[in-house]
């Protein structure tokens, strides 16, 4: 799957409104293999863009769980030392 598509649920706080909808284009981007599309394609594009965001915010919304949420800060240092690992590994 993509991997600029990250993880929205179970943070404190929420995703926002405009993390939903980031990654609802790059979900739409992925399927159609379109970074931009043509003005021929922009309707139905930006249409399934608006469709993904609200499945995913109802998604969001309905989702339940006992684990506490996740810190943003934590987990972005975690992803960063991954990152670290993958790409410079040591000599």
């Amino acid at each position: 799957m993509c991997r600029n598509i990250k993880t929205l649920h179970n943070f404190k706080p929420p995703a926002t409104e405009e993390e939903i909808r980031a990654s609802a284009i790059q979900f739409v981007r992925k399927l159609s293999g379109f970074t931009k599309p043509s003005k021929a394609n922009e309707a139905a594009f930006d249409h399934a863009v608006e469709q993904v965001t609200k499945a995913a915010t109802e998604l969001l919304d309905s989702l339940v769980t006992n684990s506490p949420p996740r810190d943003r800060e934590v987990e972005a240092a975690k992803a960063r030392e991954r990152t670290a690992l993958r790409f410079h590994p040591a000599v």
